[in-house]
């Protein structure tokens, strides 16, 4: 059994409360407080702090949908829950069910609530990040910042033939911070981090390439080095016409990620704000992690064959 943390400080949890109790979005959600708090208490076996009834449930539906006599804040208040003092998993449970895309399929409300709960748990070294999806909504879930893997793509960096993968994992945070929070953000860094991949590649084996080479033009020069093109696929091979066809799709890939950070993402000064929303940097994500893993295992199968030398010899 996993101990239990208290790692959030009564400062943050109260913090926390006072947030919601003063924030536009009611903390339900779509909800009725009573059934918001059923999706994760068995409020019917929990007892009434009013003699007129017997359980939790009817207790709480009297006073906060009939009357709505007890405030926005009593949540946190309320002995039952005792939500200032229970230990972290279930206080960010709490929290990240607020956020529930059955409870708030509201985008724009959800960026709003989850860039203020993750900038008062940063200081405690916590943060809600989407761990699944539904119909394009993230679904959230909680971790320790300093061992986040969440939704940024795992590209095993720290394994790959790279002389410093910092840059790399920069742009991997930008894209988890922005999914649902900045999703033109988010959809930007996904254009950055391949470019910067492949520039690293190219600067890594000495293949000389113009400064204001595009995404699309240092992605042929890396499927040249890596041989990657479509006519590299022998015909006798087996499933080659495949093989082709799959390779010329990753070209077109990435230079519609290029046009898709052209018009959804924030690189370039427009007068009307990106309507790019959650999925968008989403399928950008799974485009940009398609290509990124491709690329990172050919180098380093092409090094291990001999083929291409690794960094540093």
């Amino acid at each position: 059994m996993a101990t239990p943390q208290h790692r959030i400080s009564q400062v943050t949890r109260r913090k926390i409360a006072d947030s919601i109790a003063l924030a536009p979005f009611p903390w339900c959600g779509n909800f009725d407080e009573p059934d918001f708090l059923a999706r994760i208490y068995d409020l019917r076996s929990m007892r009434s702090t009013d003699p007129r009834y017997t359980n939790a449930y009817d207790d709480i539906y009297q006073h906060q949908v009939r009357n709505y006599d007890w405030g926005d804040g009593w949540i946190f208040t309320d002995p039952r829950f005792n939500l200032l003092h229970v230990d972290d998993a279930e206080f960010l449970k709490m929290l990240a069910e607020m956020i529930h895309p059955i409870v708030r399929p509201d985008e724009a409300e959800v960026a709003v609530v989850l860039a203020s709960l993750n900038e008062m748990l940063r200081v405690d070294g916590y943060e809600l990040h989407p761990i699944d999806w539904i119909s394009g909504h993230a679904v959230y879930s909680w971790g320790r910042i300093d061992s986040f893997h969440g939704a940024s793509p795992e590209l095993r960096l720290l394994e790959r033939p790279l002389t410093n993968p910092v840059v790399l994992q920069e742009h991997l945070t930008r894209i988890r911070n922005g999914l649902v929070v900045d999703p033109a953000a988010s959809i930007s860094a996904c254009k950055s981090l391949l470019e910067s991949l492949f520039r690293i590649i190219l600067d890594q084996n000495s293949v000389a390439y113009p400064k204001s080479d595009d995404v699309p033009q240092l992605y042929r020069k890396v499927a040249d080095l890596l041989a990657l093109s479509a006519e590299s696929v022998p015909a006798s091979a087996r499933g080659s016409e495949s093989s082709q066809k799959i390779l010329r799709t990753l070209v077109t890939t990435v230079g519609t990620l290029a046009e898709l950070r052209n018009e959804l993402g924030i690189d370039h000064g427009k007068s009307e704000r990106s309507a790019a929303l959650a999925r968008h940097a989403r399928l950008a994500l799974n485009a940009t992690v398609t290509v990124a893993e491709f690329v990172l295992d050919t180098w380093q199968a092409r090094i291990e064959l001999g083929q291409l030398v690794a960094p540093g010899n």
